[in-house]
C-alpha cells in the first residue's frame, strides 16, 4: 500500500518505501495511443487529522466514461485529484492505497509528476485559458511542461487536430492568434480541453466541467465528451444526475456520514445504478429525495 503525506521530503520517502518492485507508469512508447485502464484500489486520504476518503475501491475501464455523483462534501473531488497525484500537494493531505494505470501504481517510486500527468489529464470546473496566450499557444502551452518536443509543422498539425477533437477548430480556425481569454466561456472550456488533449493522455478527469456554463454551452461540452470517450478513459464528477445519465456508462455514488469520511455507497453500470440501484440510499440520491 502507498501511503503519501503532502510535505515533499515526506512524500518522496513515502515513494522511495516502495521500492523497486513496483512497475513504471507506461511511458510514451506504449502500443496503442488510446485509453486506458484506471483502477483505485483501497484508496484514503486526510487532511492534516481529518480523514475525508476511507477505502475507495473503483474500476475506470477503458474508453467508457465513469461519473462520480453525490453531494457536496462527500470526497468525490478529492478522489479525482488523487487520480492525478494532485492531492499530494496540498500541505498536510496524505493519502493511502494505490491508483493503477494499466496495472502501473502511479505512486511508485521512479514515476516522474510530469509523467503521470502527462497521462492522466484534467479539465477543471472553471475554464482557465492563459490570458497572455493566444488560442493556439494555448492548446501547445502543456508541451513545454511535460518535455514534449515538436517541429514548427507539427505544432501547427497538432492544434488543429487538438481543436477538432475538442469540437472547437470550426469556431475559432480563423482566429488562432486571438486571445483564448476573448472565447465565451463554453468556448474557454473546450479549449481548456483542447490544452489537455494535446499531450496526448490516455486518461481525462473533469471536475464538473458544466458547472458555470449555459445549458447550450453544457450540451456541447457533452457532445465533445461523447466524441472523445473512444479515444479517451473519462472521469467526470458532476451535481447534474441528468447530466451523468447522459454522458456515462459507468457511474460511482459517493456518500460520507455526519462525522465519517466518504466512501463508495455503489457502483455499476450507470443504467443500473439509476434504474435498479441495490442501495436505498442510493435510489433516493438519483432520485432526488436528498443532496
Amino acid at each position: 500500500m502507498t501511503v503519501v503525506d503532502g510535505s515533499d521530503a515526506q512524500a518522496r520517502a513515502a515513494r522511495q518505501r516502495r521500492g523497486a518492485s513496483a512497475r513504471d507508469v507506461p511511458d510514451r512508447g506504449r502500443a496503442a495511443d488510446g485509453p486506458a485502464q484506471l483502477d483505485a484500489v483501497e484508496v484514503c486520504a486526510w487532511f492534516g487529522d481529518t480523514q475525508v476518503l476511507e477505502d475507495v475501491s473503483l474500476s475506470m475501464p477503458p474508453a467508457t466514461v465513469t461519473a462520480l455523483i453525490g453531494p457536496s462534501g462527500c470526497g468525490k473531488s478529492t478522489f479525482l485529484r488523487i487520480l492525478n497525484r494532485m492531492h499530494e500537494s496540498v500541505p498536510g493531505a496524505q493519502l493511502a492505497g494505490e491508483v493503477r494505470l494499466d496495472g502501473a501504481d502511479i505512486y511508485a517510486s521512479g514515476n516522474r509528476l510530469t509523467d503521470v500527468r502527462r497521462r492522466i489529464g484534467m479539465v477543471f470546473q472553471k475554464p482557465n485559458p492563459f490570458p497572455a496566450m493566444s488560442i493556439a499557444e494555448n492548446v501547445t502551452a502543456g508541451l513545454a511542461l511535460t518535455n514534449t518536443r515538436v517541429s514548427k509543422s507539427e505544432r501547427s498539425d497538432l492544434v488543429e487536430r487538438c481543436l477538432v477533437r475538442a469540437g472547437l477548430w470550426g469556431e475559432v480556425k480563423d482566429r488562432l492568434g486571438r486571445p483564448g481569454s476573448a472565447l465565451s466561456g463554453g468556448q474557454q472550456q473546450r479549449l481548456c480541453i483542447a490544452r489537455a488533449l494535446a499531450v496526448g493522455p490516455h486518461v481525462l478527469l473533469m471536475d464538473e466541467p458544466c458547472s458555470a456554463l449555459d445549458p447550450t454551452s453544457t450540451r456541447r461540452i457533452e457532445e465533445t465528451i461523447a466524441e472523445l470517450r473512444t479515444e479517451v478513459t473519462i472521469v467526470i464528477v458532476t451535481h447534474n444526475m441528468q447530466q451523468a445519465a447522459r454522458v456515462s456508462q459507468q457511474a460511482a455514488f459517493f456518500l460520507a456520514s455526519q462525522g465519517s469520511p466518504g466512501g463508495i455507497v455503489e457502483s455499476g453500470a450507470t443504467d443500473d445504478l439509476f434504474n435498479r440501484p441495490v442501495d436505498p440510499r442510493t435510489a433516493d440520491y438519483v432520485h432526488g429525495r436528498f443532496g
